[in-house]
């Protein structure tokens, strides 16, 4: 099972995807790990000195759509989203057991402001429309 740290650090290295790592990818790092009730030092922590990408195919099943819905999330949110953020992002889903497409399907209703949400039941279903066999 993945730990919160875990979480966090699979966050910051999309964050480090394009190269360029901007504050309000930062901010959201800190918002998400704080809601995971990581410490706002720890975190900086872990934006400095990050863990290595863990093996996610133990996540558990109820835990694998909210890892999907926060890396798109964060790709998004500084509004330049380049292609080496998407690779990371469809290499995560399919560790996490999704296909590729459904960072494509997903991010169509993801938006960069993590105020403005669609409805999770609507996500998850496109979602689940794009889990592996």
């Amino acid at each position: 099972m993945l730990t919160v740290q875990d979480q966090v650090s699979i966050l910051v290295h999309l964050s480090r995807a394009d190269n360029v790592v901007s504050e309000t990818e930062v901010e959201l790092i800190h918002y998400l790990g704080e809601r995971l009730k990581v410490s706002h030092d720890e975190i900086d922590d872990l934006i400095n000195n990050p863990r290595p990408v863990p093996d996610l195919r133990n996540v558990p099943e109820d835990e694998r759509f909210d890892y999907l819905y926060n890396i798109i999330q964060l790709m998004k949110i500084d509004g330049k989203v380049t292609q080496s953020e998407i690779e990371f992002c469809e290499r995560v889903a399919v560790r996490l057991g999704y296909l590729p497409g459904v960072v494509a399907d997903m991010s169509a209703y993801i938006y960069s402001d993590p105020k403005i949400t669609t409805k999770r039941s609507f996500l998850k279903r496109i979602a689940d429309q794009h889990k592996q066999k």
